[in-house]
């Protein structure tokens, strides 16, 4: 029944209007699975919603909802990933509220960003489960705030009751930035705007033509999952599969059954997951899966590595994976989550750049084998939007093949900041300068840096983490592939470099966790650290002030499970590295450095250095660069990487 091709999607302004249409036309199609896996090993039970009982659960919960709430209150989902959290984000639209997708309590290390983001949101009520229902009220308590648990509302309260007649321009949710790069801010998404995302996805991954299954594992509260898993199959009238994040991490290869299992599915990861995936999936569970129907492999939420692409290719060649389905992306939640990408049936997109020039903000070409190029994977073009690369001083439009900021323009780009009209306005209302043919309207900030080359977008890094040193810029992304390629003992993905004042000028650190297999006694510290600074100063012609080993999730990551740069920066000039037990070595010179294990380093170099952990291992977060993303471990078993996931205390997008 659900390989007709479903009616085209129709003309309506918001997604629980689209729900009731698809309701009203293809009742007894499936429109949501998720998957629940109870004990490991298990292949899986499915709970199913048609789309006439999706359409009644969201009717039912969103009568409640608007018996709690005025129209335009924000009510806040703590719900674990769950059909309960899809039902709660589109009835608090329905009822003509502003969603806040969060997570419950319990996530390591981001309690106070939970504490704050409720702070500033200032939710009228909350939709969880009755399962995290009692960590939800201690959490709340006092607060004022309803607490509806979205399994024990009934079906009858839904009545005849039809989704509120809302304006396309209207606030329909606040997604959060992860806070890479800072505090988390609200992006002020409107119904308008989530529908037209959903669109250009849609449009790009070739699925507003054909049928399509999206299947996802992503957390629904990062842009990427909720856009991907919730906001595309809804406007498109497709069939969404859902995992929790837990549940892949444990047994990665449980998703690509379930891509498997599917005629033309659409999956979403960061590009850690790839790697995951290419190098804990056994032969063994290799032997049953048939990947040929796969559409579009969408990589996004962190850098895209053409080498990750090429590991998880040659992994699943052999059960038929399609070499054309990997989709680099970019995108970012000021944009709703998507703004371009690679499109299915195309071959990667793999440019070669000499890293000298790449740093005097040119993009030009070198050999793949030079030990210097510096080598990307292109986002290819946009969707119904506009981008264009602007120097981020003088805000005038750069020619092909130079780097500067990378501005949007669209129908997808959100109103502004939740309560921030000095950044809103800084951010979303750029101008171009300059000539009378310069382009016109107000345009997104991203923030990120890139080049436009043979007509593809690059994404080289974000602005704000950039490293400069004697006037010369260092992408961090790009040292940290040397470090922790230099030695076995540093944990793939989990490191931070970043630069801190010094006495003549600034001083680049590195922070990297080292591998779960070791312990720090048994490590050669020394030895890790050698390797480490010759590698970057080979490569990078870039002197590491310190080289600071710590252990296993010691390094700061966002709730989509990016590493966060400036967080660990924080940590690290406040000396929480010394209170964790890293090591390091260098010349102590600088502050906070982690005490530890102690060895000799070049002089002049401040201590710095703890042995890293499981290699293969990376943090995500969404497309392209990418609409966000979320941690991983080469190692089995270990959910606790991964944020929000229902098992553990757990869209930008990046390209």
């Amino acid at each position: 029944m659900d390989r007709r091709h479903p009616p085209l999607s129709p003309a309506c302004r918001t997604l629980p209007q689209h729900v009731r249409h698809w309701a009203d036309t293809i009742p007894d199609r499936r429109a949501l699975t998720f998957v629940d896996f109870p004990a490991p090993g298990s292949r899986g039970v499915h709970r199913t919603l048609t789309w006439r009982r999706l359409d009644l659960r969201v009717r039912a919960l969103a009568a409640r909802l608007a018996a709690q709430a005025e129209p335009g209150a924000r009510v806040a989902l703590l719900c674990p990933q769950s059909a309960e959290y899809v039902i709660g984000f589109l009835a608090a639209l329905s009822a003509g509220l502003v969603a806040v997708p969060l997570y419950p309590p319990g996530l390591p290390g981001h309690g106070d960003r939970l504490s704050g983001v409720l702070a500033d949101a200032r939710p009228t009520a909350v939709v969880t489960t009755s399962r995290v229902a009692k960590e939800v009220r201690e959490l709340v308590d006092g607060s004022g705030m309803g607490i509806i648990c979205a399994d024990e509302v009934p079906d009858n309260e839904a009545g005849d009751r039809p989704p509120v007649d809302v304006d396309a321009e209207a606030l329909a949710y606040l997604q959060y930035t992860s806070g890479s790069t800072r505090a988390p801010a609200g992006v002020e998404i409107t119904h308008g705007n989530v529908v037209a995302n959903a669109r250009q996805a849609l449009a790009a991954y070739g699925a507003d033509t054909h049928p399509v299954t999206c299947v996802g594992w992503l957390p629904l509260y990062h842009d990427m999952g909720l856009v991907l898993s919730v906001a595309a199959p809804v406007v498109r009238g497709a069939l969404s599969v859902l995992m929790d994040p837990a549940a892949f991490l444990n047994e990665p290869v449980r998703w690509l059954r379930l891509l498997g299992a599917h005629p033309r599915a659409i999956g979403a990861a960061p590009n850690f997951a790839y790697d995951y995936c290419a190098g804990t999936v056994t032969d063994a569970q290799k032997a049953d899966l048939r990947l040929d129907g796969v559409t579009a492999l969408i990589n996004g939420s962190e850098p895209v590595r053409p080498g990750s692409v090429d590991r998880f290719q040659a992994a699943f060649a052999d059960r038929g994976l399609p070499a054309t389905a990997h989709c680099p992306s970019y995108g970012l939640a000021e944009a709703t989550v998507f703004v371009g990408a690679a499109r299915p049936g195309q071959p990667l997109g793999r440019f070669a750049l000499d890293r000298d020039a790449l740093a005097a903000g040119k993009a030009l070409p070198a050999r793949p084998d030079d030990p210097r190029a510096v080598l990307l994977a292109g986002c290819g073009t946009p969707a119904g939007q506009r981008v264009r690369i602007a120097d981020p001083v003088s805000r005038a439009v750069l020619p092909e093949g130079e780097v500067g900021e990378v501005w949007v323009q669209g129908p997808n780009v959100g109103r502004g900041y939740w309560n921030r009209r000095e950044e809103s306005e800084r951010v979303f209302g750029a101008a171009f300068a300059g000539e009378a043919d310069a382009p016109e309207g107000r345009w997104l900030r991203t923030g990120d840096l890139g080049a436009v080359l043979d007509g593809q977008l690059i994404v080289t890094g974000r602005l704000k983490d950039l490293v400069i040193v004697d006037g010369r810029n260092h992408y961090p992304q790009d040292v940290e592939a040397t470090a922790q390629d230099a030695h076995p003992a540093v944990r793939r993905d989990r490191l931070a470099v970043f630069a801190v004042p010094g006495g003549s000028g600034e001083r680049v650190v590195l922070v990297a966790e080292h591998v779960r297999a070791a312990s720090l006694a048994s490590l050669d510290v020394p030895a890790v650290v050698r390797a480490v600074r010759g590698a970057v100063s080979m490569r990078h012609g870039l002197r590491l002030a310190d080289v600071v080993l710590v252990p296993p999730g010691a390094v700061a990551r966002t709730s989509s499970g990016k590493v966060s740069r400036a967080l660990t920066r924080a940590r690290y000039l406040e000396g929480a590295y010394a209170r964790e037990g890293g090591a390091e070595v260098g010349s102590g010179s600088g502050g906070g450095a982690a005490p530890g294990c102690t060895a000799g380093g070049t002089p002049g170099d401040t201590p710095g250095d703890t042995p890293g952990g499981a290699p293969g291992d990376t943090p995500g977060d969404t497309p392209g660069g990418a609409p966000g993303g979320t941690p991983g471990d080469t190692r089995r078993g270990a959910p606790g990487d991964m944020p929000g996931s229902s098992a553990d205390s757990t869209s930008r997008a990046a390209g």
